[in-house]
């Protein structure tokens, strides 16, 4: 007899061993056919059920949801990380059956180790867990487990329970959900406050059932989509090795994702004796883990992390890039403009590398070289868009003031909702004198950046100088809509009609001088 060191037995090798093999024959049938019996459930599980909010009701409440995500926190626009993101998501929902639902995936800039997905299918990753990936199969997984929980309907069943009919409650029901699953810091007083008085009591949290079934959903499309299992098993770990904080401190994945030990168990018999494949190295990961850490992380670790790796190896390509966009956040754009160069020679054929290059260059006062280094950038670029303005901007600088206004122009008529374009473009109309249009364009800044005060002085002021009768018939309009009530939500987050503080103003097109 021997003592088995896993289990603290006292036992016959064959003896354990026939046991071990019929207890683990036993377990894999009965997870074999707890599998087939969990998918065949959510096989048949219609888009709309008695339990659940319809689509078109969860739709409508998607809207409001988002606008509360966008208010209470800071989303990333980058269009290099969104695209991203979205890229990979769009591959696991090609995996899977027609879905009711269009999702849409983004980060958050927060340094914590949370995802979240809310009504009408958006998902959303904080930068802190992002940082923490180590490859596309561990982004994947997490997007995975969020859209499985939308595609149950786990999300809309939370708010069918607590439905009521007035839309003034609903928001409260929204504002419940996003502390819930996503913690807004300071801001979460305000919402829960707002949330009971509109008489609501919700679950905020998963249960171990919906979880179970999020789990053999997401597992069954993320290995459809040619992910790998390992990759779910890693990430689990790496939420569960920072819960050694106090309660409050416990990362609110692990208060809205109950039974993180059980599902790591899981995974781990799931995976046994199957060894994990090696990382593959992803370019378009590779690019947007590194921007995320450089541009929305802790500048000075950024700094830290890049300087060593570059020492380690001078020809990492992607540590020449993360060091040389930190140094530019940083306010260093010259030595920047070095590292930036070494990384776009190893990388030529990477547009959104020579963009970056662009931007140092723009920053250390080189106008024209950024201009041609922008023109150069493929409009398949995924970040064609900050391209884009940093040539309206290179234009302005060298006095090209016809030109900056058309490239302006032209972003606002294909990305409408690129906040910032909307001020350069006023800034430059005012640089020629329109001031009409000037005074209308930073009015639309303003609507768009929730700074109400300032949004009616400036198209007030446009009205009084615009001689173009449909023009003047258009500002009239938007005056109007501005008078309207604001809606329950921005009420109970307590924001004031009438502008939010000078301090405030222009912090957008602030972000995108300092950042790009």
């Amino acid at each position: 007899m021997q003592r088995n060191k896993k289990f603290g037995l006292f036992t016959k090798p064959s003896t354990l061993t026939h046991t071990l093999n019929t207890s683990m024959c036993k377990l894999k049938k009965f997870i074999a056919a707890m599998t087939a019996a969990i998918i065949f459930f959510c096989s048949m599980i219609t888009p709309e059920t008695a339990s659940s909010l319809t689509i078109k009701e969860e739709e409508e409440l998607s809207v409001e949801f988002l606008e509360a995500v966008f208010e209470a926190y800071d989303v990333i626009k980058d269009p290099v990380i969104k695209n991203y993101i979205n890229t990979v998501g769009q591959k696991i929902i090609s995996a899977m059956p027609p879905q009711p639902l269009v999702y849409k995936f983004y980060a958050v800039r927060q340094d914590a180790y949370n995802a979240f997905a809310g009504p009408g299918g958006n998902i959303f990753i904080f930068s802190g867990l992002f940082c923490a990936l180590e490859s596309e199969d561990e982004l994947a997984a997490l997007l995975c487990h969020e859209i499985a929980h939308v595609s149950c309907r786990h999300i809309s069943e939370m708010i069918k329970r607590s439905k009521k009919t007035n839309m003034a409650t609903m928001a409260g029901v929204i504002a419940g959900i996003l502390i819930g699953l996503g913690g807004a810091g300071t801001m979460g007083s305000a919402l829960t406050i707002g949330s009971m008085a509109a008489g609501q009591s919700i679950s905020l949290a998963y249960s171990r059932e919906n979880e179970m079934q999020a789990d053999q959903i997401g597992r069954t499309y993320l290995q459809k989509a040619g992910y790998n299992l390992h990759g779910l098993l890693s990430i689990l770990k790496k939420i569960r090795s920072v819960d050694w904080f106090e309660a409050e401190g416990i990362p609110t994945y692990l208060k809205t994702h109950p039974a993180t030990d059980e599902r790591i168990m899981y995974l781990d018999n799931l995976l046994e004796n199957r060894e994990a494949p090696p990382t593959k190295k992803k370019p378009a990961f590779e690019r947007a883990h590194t921007r995320i850490m450089a541009l929305y992380g802790d500048m000075d670790t950024a700094l830290r992390l890049f300087k060593g790796r570059i020492e380690d190896d001078p020809d990492n390509s992607m540590a020449q890039y993360g060091y040389g966009i930190t140094l530019n956040r940083k306010g260093n754009p010259k030595d920047a403009v070095d590292h930036l160069i070494i990384a776009s020679q190893k990388n030529p054929n990477d547009p959104d590398i020579a963009i970056d290059l662009g931007i140092a260059y723009f920053m250390t006062g080189k106008y024209l070289k950024a201009l041609k280094t922008f023109e150069k950038v493929s409009k398949s670029a995924l970040g064609i868009e900050i391209s884009r303005i940093y040539t309206g901007r290179s234009q302005m600088a060298l006095g090209l003031y016809n030109q900056a206004s058309e490239t302006f122009f032209s972003i606002i008529e294909d990305a409408p909702d690129n906040v910032a374009a909307y001020a350069f473009l006023g800034e430059s109309e005012g640089k020629l004198n329109r001031l009409a249009s000037a005074h209308y364009y930073l009015g639309q800044y303003y609507v768009k950046t929730k700074h109400l005060q300032n949004a009616k002085f400036h198209l007030n002021t446009s009205l009084a100088l615009e001689k173009k009768p449909d023009q003047i018939i258009k500002i009239k309009q938007q005056l109007k809509e501005l008078k309207k009530p604001r809606r329950f939500f921005d009420n109970i987050m307590g924001k004031e009609e009438e502008g939010e503080g000078e301090e405030e103003e222009g912090k957008e097109v602030n972000r995108y001088k300092a950042e790009g």
